[in-house]
């Protein structure tokens, strides 16, 4: 006989899923909103009628069990990567009647590219969008980038009981302050703050670039909530090069490193506890880390012979490494050059630079610095205590948020994520390849899409192959979760669907 569904259980999941589904409806509210203040009465009922829906459906799902009760970890997964998986088809129904996309699953691609923070988009006529249109594509950015279930544990939609689970869920295991809100609500602070002030600086470089109020108060805000959640869209179809300007493009470089830093580590400089932040493995990491590539890049591009001008190959290079480290996808290069002026060399770096990302806790995608910094540990400890005497005993540690002790389990764990990655790269770039592209540029684009990173080389494209852009749809969701979660999500399904013999029970 097949096994029953677990009512209770599915009960739950769909109780929490509906809070996350009505959060991406009050996403759909600020647009609402632009577009009542600029007059764009077509996108107002658009954003109005699919709010409208989403809350109906979401409200739907949260009556499913008045009390819910305590999640377990199983749940909460499943609540997650439900969720995040759902979202992308609410948020593609205003952006499929904009008219700027060729077909629904091109408006699906861009609505999961924003709430991944991916930054790939397949829009046509970006240029000519709608205020309320764009402002909906960084709300998601912003949404998406903080984390759905983050926003919804902030205002209280899943009560004490069940927080703890759920923030670990979505790929955030450190809590800086004592307790899951606080924790939620000083990451909140930290963008918004760092929001608000480059919003001011860009909105200034703007003015003084001859754009007028409206438009340079709104692109620096959309490109201050890109840089900072590392995401990566832009109102302009050349993105950041569109503006030609070196202080916003530092500006620019400033925000991505600090969304690619651990909020964990602000906690402690908030508390005034500057040590902590420099000794972190994370930190040092990054920071030879980002040596290190920026040497190679720099070595690389100047043995070619297309890029000879030395500073202007510092500041497009400096940038790039910048947006490939912070997954980012923000480019000052287009996609044509990319793949023409690039050498191979270089290319291959920022794609490996991308693959790695930035460090855990923070809003950067990718295998992530310190799960590298501790499989590397891991391997010196392995040589050391081969090297030692029999009767000796090795023991290695790290600093992050204090003094640890690099064990086993942090090393498996470390080491299971960093194969899931790699393996998926190499997965994805063998589907890309299949469809008739260019095995380098499939390299790099697979590892854009798995990482959330968003640097493409112009395979993500309107027009592009409808199963190949499902499939990356389908890895953008799987990068955001960091696979264990999808992963996590399959085998529930499985072991629900599936029959399981009875016990004999022995008389």
């Amino acid at each position: 006989m097949w096994q029953r569904f677990r009512l209770i259980d599915l009960r739950v999941i769909c109780h929490y899923s509906g809070s996350i589904i009505i959060i991406c409806a009050f996403t759909m509210f600020i647009p609402f909103v632009t577009a009542l203040l600029c007059q764009e009465w077509e996108p107002a009922a658009r954003y109005l009628l699919s709010g409208g829906i989403t809350f109906v459906v979401g409200a739907l799902l949260r009556y499913c069990r008045i009390e819910p009760g305590r999640l377990n970890r199983r749940q909460a997964l499943a609540v997650t990567g439900l969720s995040w998986m759902v979202l992308g088809f609410f948020a593609s129904i205003p952006l499929y009647y904009s008219g700027h996309f060729l077909t629904y699953a091109d408006a699906l691609f861009d609505g999961v590219s924003g709430f991944t923070t991916t930054g790939a988009s397949v829009i046509v006529d970006l240029d000519h969008l709608s205020y309320a249109d764009n402002m909906f594509r960084f709300v998601m950015h912003l949404f998406g980038g903080l984390g759905l279930i983050a926003i919804a544990l902030s205002i209280g939609l899943f009560g004490p009981q069940s927080s703890g689970t759920l923030f670990s869920s979505e790929g955030r295991s450190e809590h800086v302050l004592p307790n899951v809100v606080q924790t939620v609500q000083f990451i909140f602070r930290v963008v918004f703050l760092g929001i608000a002030l480059s919003t001011v600086i860009v909105m200034v470089l703007c003015l003084f670039a001859g754009i007028e109020p409206l438009r340079a108060f709104l692109q620096g805000l959309w490109l201050s909530i890109s840089g900072i959640v590392t995401g990566g869209f832009t109102p302009m179809s050349q993105s950041v090069m569109y503006y030609h300007s070196l202080p916003i493009e530092f500006v620019l470089m400033i925000l991505m490193l600090m969304g690619s830093l651990s909020f964990a580590l602000y906690a402690e400089v908030w508390k005034g506890r500057l040590r902590p932040f420099f000794h972190d493995i994370d930190n040092r990491s990054i920071l030879l880390w980002l040596v290190i590539v920026t040497v190679i890049f720099t070595a690389s591009m100047s043995a070619g012979t297309l890029m000879t001008d030395l500073p202007d190959l510092m500041r497009r290079g400096l940038f790039m490494v910048c947006s490939a480290f912070s997954t980012t996808g923000f480019q000052v290069v287009t996609s044509n050059q990319l793949t023409t002026v690039f050498t191979s060399g270089a290319f291959l770096v920022l794609a490996l630079t991308m693959a790695i990302g930035g460090a855990a806790g923070s809003t950067a995608g990718g295998i992530k610095i310190s799960r590298v910094a501790i499989i590397f540990k891991s391997i010196i400890s392995t040589v050391k205590e081969t090297l030692a005497p029999d009767s000796a005993r090795v023991a290695t540690s790290y600093n992050h948020l204090g003094k640890r002790t690099l064990t086993p389990d942090i090393v498996r764990d470390s080491t299971t994520v960093f194969v899931l990655y790699v393996l998926t790269y190499g997965f994805a770039s063998l589907v890309t390849i299949a469809h008739g592209y260019d095995a380098t540029q499939s390299i790099f684009e697979s590892v854009a899409m798995a990482s959330n990173g968003g640097i493409v080389t112009g395979i993500v494209a309107p027009g592009m192959p409808l199963s190949l852009e499902l499939f990356y749809i389908i890895l953008m969701w799987a990068g955001r979760l960091e696979f264990v979660t999808l992963l996590a999500i399959i085998v529930q399904l499985v072991v629900t669907v599936l029959p399981r013999r009875k016990r004999k029970v022995q008389a």
